[in-house]
């Protein structure tokens, strides 16, 4: 079992772009938003993945991760999938992987790092702004959540 820690982040400007080391385009959505236990299929450039994350322990949890052919996560998307498809650009700078989402959830630009320890020292970059990490509100889950129930009422 891995275990994921991970610190969230806003981000206040697109300096970012400037210092990225690479970008990707995301799309991916959630066959599970229990907290418990969400699971979530994502297809990113040529590859994908599905994933199940435990409950959040402040930066810390269980994630257990498994490439999937992409065929087979657009399937689940399309036919499984109990929230729409999260769209966004993933951009990275250093440690640093900077969600910049799109559709209905844009303008909002989350930046995350992992961490070796959940005390780890972090510097903070210019373009990163108030910390959320442990707000449910910024979970994908949540916000994939909140897309598909802005979708049902319109």
């Amino acid at each position: 079992m891995a275990k994921e820690i991970e610190r969230k982040f806003l981000v206040v400007s697109d300096d970012y772009k400037l210092v990225a080391d690479s970008s990707t385009f995301i799309s991916q959505a959630y066959l599970s938003t229990r907290p418990e236990s969400t699971v979530r299929v994502r297809i990113a450039g040529d590859s994908a993945w599905l994933t199940v994350k435990g409950v959040n322990h402040g930066a810390e949890r269980d994630e257990w991760e498994y490439p999937v052919p992409v065929a087979d996560a657009e399937a689940m998307i399309e036919r499984c999938a109990l929230t729409a498809p999260l769209q966004k650009t993933r951009w990275r700078v250093g440690r640093w992987e900077i969600d910049e989402f799109h559709g209905a959830l844009a303008p909002l630009t989350v930046a995350e790092i992992e961490l070796e320890r959940a005390d780890e020292e972090v510097d903070l970059p210019a373009f990163i702004g108030r910390e959320v990490t442990g707000d449910p509100y910024y979970y994908n889950s949540s916000l994939a959540a909140s897309l598909a129930a802005d979708a049902s009422a319109g």
